[in-house]
């Protein structure tokens, strides 16, 4: 009996082995926003899982951190919403893909401080929405030949739990998310008979720079204001980055077509699946609480 529970032991010691150091042996991981918050966790725990990564980000500063602590790490400072640039990094890349299993990780995105829809430009629209969703859209056209030449892989877009639900003062980033969304799920119909799998993914408040690192419009512009605006988002971003990362991957691993991170986003679902109009009025004044102006 104790030679039986030894060897169980040592079989889900080879699990726990095999899952954590080289469940994405075969795999390689471009993941966009690597720089910072969730993308960089998503490389570093893809690293240790063994994957070959291309880390891409506006920003060279955390890339090169990055590649200090893994130097394995492609990295690539890139600006997401330079359409020229991505198809150079594409036909750069795709030939070192060794016919490995690729896994791309549409995670970079900006947000957009500006008040209601009224006080908003349409030049920061089109800006945040030339990143958010035409860079997801057109990494994703860039790396599609090779995904299905393979047909096997995975597309992983990062939208928002506010691609769930519409929320004010969010005229640019939430259709942004909602976009994300519905581009995904389409790719997900056209590609059901293939090996080819989807994933949207919906995060709540998780603790990163992304509205530190916001554009700031009109009122917001205050200092006051941004203070104010900082704070009360970091009240609720509920989740941290690396357990957001852990939610994804295992998501992917799971073949999980929708991936909801953080108690916030999977109550934000229900609430819109029980009371798809209603949810405006409830949600109101519940924002006007977390986020006075």
């Amino acid at each position: 009996m104790r030679m039986l529970r030894r060897l169980s032991n040592f079989v889900q010691f080879l699990h726990y082995f095999r899952k954590n150091n080289f469940m994405w042996s075969n795999h390689v991981f471009i993941i966009t926003g690597a720089g910072s918050g969730i993308g960089k966790e998503l490389s570093v725990q893809a690293l240790e899982g063994g994957a070959t990564v291309f880390a891409i980000d506006v920003r060279d500063t955390g890339l090169q951190e990055l590649k200090t602590s893994y130097p394995q790490t492609h990295i690539h400072q890139m600006d997401i919403g330079d359409k020229e640039a991505i198809v150079r990094f594409a036909e750069e890349t795709i030939p070192k893909l060794e016919q490995k299993t690729l896994v791309l990780i549409n995670n970079a995105g900006v947000g957009l401080l500006s008040g209601k829809f009224e006080e908003t430009s349409l030049d920061d629209i089109e800006w945040l929405m030339n990143i958010n969703f035409w860079g997801v859209v057109r990494m994703t056209k860039a790396f599609y030949p090779y995904l299905l030449q393979q047909n096997k892989g995975h597309i992983v877009n990062v939208s928002s739990v506010f691609g769930l639900a519409g929320i004010m003062n969010q005229s640019a980033y939430s259709p942004s998310k909602f976009a994300v969304r519905g581009f995904t799920e389409t790719l997900r119909m056209e590609l059901l008979h293939t090996g080819i799998k989807t994933h949207s993914v919906h995060p709540g408040g998780i603790d990163t720079n992304i509205i530190r690192n916001s554009k700031f419009t009109g009122k917001h512009t205050s200092e006051v204001q941004q203070k104010r605006d900082i704070k009360s988002f970091s009240r609720a971003a509920m989740t941290t980055s690396i357990d957001a990362a852990k939610v994804i991957l295992d998501g992917v691993a799971k073949n999980k077509a929708r991936i909801l991170i953080g108690k916030d986003a999977k109550m934000m679902d229900k609430m819109v699946r029980l009371f798809p109009s209603g949810y405006s009025t409830a949600m109101r004044k519940q924002i006007e609480r977390a986020f006075p102006e």
